[in-house]
């Protein structure tokens, strides 16, 4: 395939990628599934949604031209086998957040264009619900599945803390899902979760209070406080840091065993990459990197953090061990720093 072939390959893509942010804020695609009496015309649909039927139609169109949807004699239905991927918002093959997120960080382009030419950065705060709400959509299934039915339990030490009741910080917690995952799979076991943004933490507490767990689950809208926990986790958020060692000087200081799940990218820059390392550095560039430089005397470390890099920061922090843990994820990397 040439530069070419593949660039406009890209261009589908990312049509095919905003036709799919609409499909899934407008509600088209849960109004498709769960309908009980077959596939829908595109004026049944925009009657179920509230929305124009004239946008509707063109949408489903554009759907069934491009393979996400069926049609026959102008209804449409959403296909068993795609609905995992657009309105089973815990499988793991459910990837509309990651057109939301990607979405929510292409609003903020011109922000970005002038933090390159500048050397500034673009804030989490300022990329707003979509890339929020994207980011913690994606690893939900995750943290309420394997992470507690899997990953953790094949730690010993930290599986027999949690199963005898153990104490749990859990550091950048975001809308909460690993926190509450860790409840729901350890109902002895108590957590506190810890982040700096004021609109996770509001998520994180009405999550905690939907799944029934805010009785052993709390969230704190500060860094990391107190001592004595048992487990100290830090899931996919070391590399946005502005001031890592910091961070992980406090988790150590805070006591138990210490976790961190960041990216698995190749332990070396190799060029070309494969699409883990390409999708990683495709985070980087359009949020991760723009959001640790947003902070003053921020180290800049980006999504594409390696093993090496993770042990300098632990090792400046105090430890004197960066352990990689023999778990296997497609896109995570289990850490245990001692």
């Amino acid at each position: 395939m040439t530069l070419t072939d593949r660039l406009f390959e890209a261009v589908l893509g990312a049509m095919d990628l905003h036709s799919v942010y609409l499909g899934d804020r407008l509600g088209y695609y849960r109004a498709l599934s769960a309908t009980l009496d077959g596939p829908l015309t595109p004026t049944e649909l925009a009657d179920r949604t509230g929305t124009a039927e004239r946008y509707a139609r063109e949408w489903c169109e554009q759907q069934a031209v491009t393979g996400i949807l069926e049609v026959e004699d102008g209804r449409f239905t959403l296909p068993v086998e795609h609905r995992a991927a657009l309105v089973d918002v815990l499988s793991l093959d459910h990837v509309a957040p990651l057109a939301k997120a990607v979405i929510g960080f292409a609003k903020q382009t011109d922000a970005l264009v002038e933090a390159f030419r500048t050397g500034g950065g673009v804030p989490w705060s300022a990329h707003g619900a979509d890339a929020h709400e994207g980011q913690a959509a994606a690893n939900r299934p995750l943290f309420l599945g394997p992470l507690g039915t899997e990953y953790l339990p094949a730690i010993p030490t930290v599986d027999a803390a949690l199963r005898g009741g153990g104490r749990v910080a859990d550091v950048g917690c975001g809308h909460g899902w690993s926190a509450i995952g860790i409840a729901l799979a350890y109902p002895d076991a108590t957590v506190d979760g810890f982040d700096l943004d004021a609109p996770s933490i509001e998520a994180a507490r009405r999550n905690a209070r939907e799944a029934g767990v805010d009785g052993r689950v709390r969230f704190h809208l500060s860094a990391i406080t107190g001592t004595d926990y048992d487990v100290v986790c830090a899931f996919e958020c070391i590399h946005d840091l502005p001031d890592p060692v910091a961070v992980l000087t406090a988790m150590r200081a805070a006591g138990g065993e210490v976790l961190v799940m960041d990216e698995r990218v190749a332990e070396e820059f190799t060029a070309p990459g494969d699409e883990v390392e390409r999708l990683m550095y495709g985070y980087s560039l359009l949020c991760c990197l723009a959001d640790g430089l947003a902070h003053e005397h921020s180290v800049g470390t980006g999504t594409v953090m390696r093993p090496a890099t993770l042990e300098r920061y632990a090792k400046a922090a105090g430890f004197e061990k960066s352990e990689v843990l023999d778990l296997d994820h497609d896109f995570f990397r289990f850490y245990r720093l001692s």
